[in-house]
C-alpha cells in the first residue's frame, strides 16, 4: 500500500524512511518529549522497531503514522497518525483507531501539532472505516489534553496503562449522525 502524502500550510506528512532514523532516535530519547509518553527515553533499537511498526500499520490496517517534515526546511518535526496498538486497557480500545502525535521538543508551541492533527483527522474521517477514534493521554500532559479538546475529543474514561494514570478520549467522525 502506498502511504498517502498530505501537505498542509507548513508541513509535509509522509511515510517514514531510513533517513529519519537519527532524528527519530533523538526525539524519542529526549526526556522532555517522553515524560508524558511512556516516561522513559527510548533506545535506538526501540525507536527502529517503532518506525517498522508504523509502516506495518499501513500495510495491515490501511492507516498508520506519518513522519512530519517542515515544508520550508525539510527538517523532521515529529509524527502523527492512527494505530490499533492492541493495548491492554480497561476499557478496551481494540478495533478503535487511536490517534497519536509527538513533536521534537524544538518544534513545540508553534501550532504544528494542531496543524498535523487537523490534517490527520480530516484524512481519517474519509479513509478509516470506523465511526470513532480515541486517544490515550497522561493526565499531566496539559498541552495534549488541550489539543484533544480542540480537535473534538471528549474524555470518556480514566484508567491506568503500564502502571501510569491515563485518560481515554474519544471523537466520533463527521460521518456520525
Amino acid at each position: 500500500m502506498a502511504i498517502p502524502i498530505i501537505e498542509t500550510e507548513r508541513l509535509i506528512m509522509r511515510a517514514h524512511n531510513l533517513t529519519d532514523l537519527e532524528e527519530c532516535v533523538a526525539m524519542w530519547a529526549d526526556p522532555d518529549v517522553v515524560r508524558h509518553v511512556g516516561g522513559a527515553p527510548c533506545s535506538r533499537q526501540v525507536t527502529w522497531g517503532r518506525m517498522q511498526h508504523y509502516v506495518g500499520h499501513w500495510v495491515m490496517m490501511g492507516y498508520g503514522f506519518w513522519a512530519l517534515e517542515q515544508r520550508s526546511t525539510g527538517r523532521f518535526v515529529g509524527e502523527v497518525g492512527f494505530a490499533d496498538f492492541k493495548r491492554d486497557l480497561k476499557p478496551s480500545l481494540d478495533g478503535t483507531p487511536e490517534i497519536g502525535w509527538v513533536l521534537a521538543s524544538a518544534m513545540h508551541r508553534r501550532g504544528l501539532a494542531t496543524e498535523a492533527v487537523t490534517a490527520a483527522i480530516a484524512w481519517g474521517d474519509v479513509h478509516i472505516e470506523s465511526d470513532r477514534s480515541a486517544c490515550v493521554i497522561n493526565p499531566g500532559n496539559a498541552a495534549s489534553i488541550r489539543l484533544a479538546h480542540k480537535m473534538g475529543y471528549r474524555e470518556f474514561a480514566r484508567t491506568e496503562y503500564k502502571d501510569r494514570p491515563a485518560i481515554l478520549f474519544e471523537r466520533f467522525t463527521s460521518r456520525q449522525p
